[in-house]
């Protein structure tokens, strides 16, 4: 027998509480989905069905103006605390039962959520592909044989399957883009420091930000909505006035030919589709996106791969590590004090080169990911295609950028295929805006 399928919005879900629904029934289809799936790798802890039948009967009586939330299933990645519930990072040598949860996680219960389960994540959130975890991989939820997008692979797989209306993911160099992109989501990446990141276990604490996975850009908005704002205990906090998705941006830059690089022609195909559709809606320019691309090699070719040895490498002793996390700490090794100091001379020298654009764009558009590996290409090499997928994302949180990825024409085989708007700081109710737009004109 098939679960019933969870409302693919918060309306839709509110309206069904309005016509009769419990939270109780709601979850206990959940578990009936989950168990019909199979899929051992996308929760790394689900909290028992007692404590999720305590969760629901603690809600106040239904108010979706008071609690814009409530009853609204979400799954959070196993890097941010939940009070009660283990964080291990992917690392179960590292598993700690944190007694508070992380500010973004109790605003969303304040509000009316319900976290159903930690997730599989890249461990220590080092990664774009989603299989560098010790755990069974999550299936992408669109094609068994590819990798489901890290490092918030379980977030975007628990929405994708219907298991959570919303999920928290990470992004540091695009895992709450790239995740999105491959499983046929919307993924929401602020401005950082929009929304604290105390009690996120930091891969880069200069540029973590948590994310957030679902179907549409409202419901993203919404829970983004909730979790923003500042936090006196968090010295990476820097809120921004968030404002209201009003109207869509008209001018989008998009990368000119020596700057887009995809593989395949499949992927080419979605892209050219999708410009022919968002080109109906706005002014499209080609920009010269090299001082971008080569801030994206700032974060993993450079000293700045060695903030992440400085945040986590230093937890648990190296040989408890996956050995594709190991390796990339190892190559820390490699930089001084001088190269750091020259990586951050030549990001704030690459910040000014690409200033110009932004007068040129209102936002800049690109596609999620080049590429799509398969499961098969990664156990070939595991390092390489990892690294295409940022081509796109890695520079974003350098440059101080806010982002929204957002499905768009699929490719000729079927596979989902995305677009990423791109921002200046604080743009983000603009670019939500302009993505719910896109999204109407490629359904």
């Amino acid at each position: 027998m098939t679960a019933p399928k969870l409302p693919e919005g918060i309306a839709a879900l509110h309206a069904a509480y309005a016509a009769g629904l419990t939270p109780a029934a709601l979850l206990a289809g959940l578990e009936a989905r989950h168990a019909a799936l199979a899929d051992p790798g996308i929760f790394l802890h689900r909290p028992s069905e007692q404590a999720l039948a305590e969760a629901a009967a603690a809600l106040p009586d239904f108010d979706p103006l008071l609690y814009p939330l409530w009853g609204v299933p979400v799954a959070v990645k196993d890097n941010i605390d939940v009070a009660g519930m283990p964080t291990t990072a992917a690392c179960p040598d590292y598993a700690y039962l944190p007694s508070e949860s992380a500010p973004a996680v109790a605003r969303l219960v304040a509000a009316g959520a319900l976290v159903v389960g930690k997730t599989n994540l890249d461990q220590f959130a080092t990664g774009l592909v989603g299989v560098r975890t010790p755990h069974p991989i999550p299936r992408n939820a669109c094609a068994a044989d590819r990798v489901p997008g890290g490092s918030s692979s379980g977030s975007a797989v628990a929405v994708a399957q219907g298991l959570a209306l919303l999920a928290l993911g990470t992004d540091t160099a695009g895992s709450g883009r790239v995740p999105a992109a491959l499983n046929g989501l919307v993924g929401l990446k602020p401005s950082v420091g929009a929304i604290p990141s105390r009690g996120v276990v930091p891969a880069c604490p200069s540029l973590d930000c948590i994310s957030v996975f679902a179907h549409g850009v409202e419901d993203a908005w919404a829970a983004y909505a909730v979790m923003a704002g500042a936090d006196n205990r968090d010295p990476w906090s820097r809120p921004i006035t968030l404002g209201t998705p009003d109207a869509p941006l008209t001018r989008l830059g998009i990368p000119r030919e020596a700057d887009l690089h995809l593989d395949g022609a499949e992927q080419r195909a979605a892209w050219e589709a999708s410009l022919a559709r968002i080109a109906l809606q706005a002014t499209i320019e080609e920009i010269d996106l090299s001082p971008f691309l080569e801030t994206a090699r700032l974060l993993y070719d450079g000293a700045f791969v060695a903030e992440r040895d400085a945040a986590f490498g230093h937890l648990v002793p190296r040989a408890a590590m996956h050995p594709v996390t190991q390796r990339i700490l190892a190559g820390a090794a490699r930089f001084t004090a001088t190269d750091a100091f020259a990586g951050l001379h030549r990001l704030a020298a690459l910040r000014l080169a690409t200033q110009p654009a932004w007068s040129r764009m209102d936002a800049l558009l690109v596609p999620t990911a080049p590429n799509f590996p398969t499961l098969a290409e990664l156990e070939a090499d595991p390092i390489g295609p990892n690294a295409r997928l940022g081509t796109y994302t890695n520079f974003v949180n350098l440059l101080d950028l806010a982002a929204l990825a957002v499905p768009a024409c699929s490719r000729p085989d079927g596979l989902p295929f995305g677009v990423t708007l791109i921002g200046p700081r604080a743009s983000d109710a603009a670019l939500a805006a302009t993505g719910a737009r896109l999204m109407q004109v490629m359904a």
